[in-house]
Parts: C-alpha cells; structure tokens; sequence
C-alpha cells in the first residue's frame, strides 16, 4: 500500500493507503477527503482535484501534460508551480508518503 497525506487549507490531515496504479484523486474520494470534488470523475475536465504538491515531492509526480496545464490555467485561481490536478498523479512505489496541499476551495 501507498500512503499519502492530505492536508487540507485550514490544518487538517488525512493519511490514507492506496494502491499502485490508482490515482491521488480516487484515494481521496474513496477515503472522504474534504477538498477534493472531483466532479468529473477523474476526466480533467472541470479541476475540482486541484492540490499543491509538497516541494519535496513535486519532481517524484512526473510533468504535468498540456491538457493539465490548460485545464489549471483556465479553471484555477490560484496556480501555484506545484499545482496539480490530482486526478493525474498516479500511485506508484516511488510517491510512497506523498504529501498534498488542498486549496480553501475548489472551483
């Protein structure tokens, strides 16, 4: 199992196990993390996943994709250098004690 922190704007955290192969979004639905929308279902079309990657573990999640970018871009207030779309951060091995930021709100 793959652990991840969610920490949510006001303090909160939430460490959840999931998965190789699953992805950020879908352990944080299937856990009831607060913060994380996701209204369409992991098809980076709306960006009610947005999170902010922890510094230290933002090179071990892999580029973002144009797509993402232009999603982030268009639907985001606040684009940070470590946004990301958490439906596009796949659990692997290497992201074991990963560690995202959720945004006050979410679009």
């Amino acid at each position: 199992m793959i652990k991840v922190t969610f920490i949510e704007h006001d303090g909160t955290e939430t460490t959840a196990e999931g998965d190789h192969g699953d992805s950020v979004m879908s352990l944080a639905v299937a856990q009831g993390v607060d913060g994380i929308v996701a209204e369409c279902g992991g098809g980076m079309m709306c960006a009610t996943c947005h999170c902010y990657v922890d510094d230290a573990w933002f090179g071990k999640t892999g580029p973002r994709s144009e797509g993402e970018e232009d999603m982030l871009e268009s639907a985001v207030t606040e684009v940070k250098p470590t946004s990301r779309l958490s439906c596009q951060i796949t659990l692997s091995d290497d992201l074991d004690g990963l560690v995202v930021r959720l945004p006050e709100v979410q679009v």
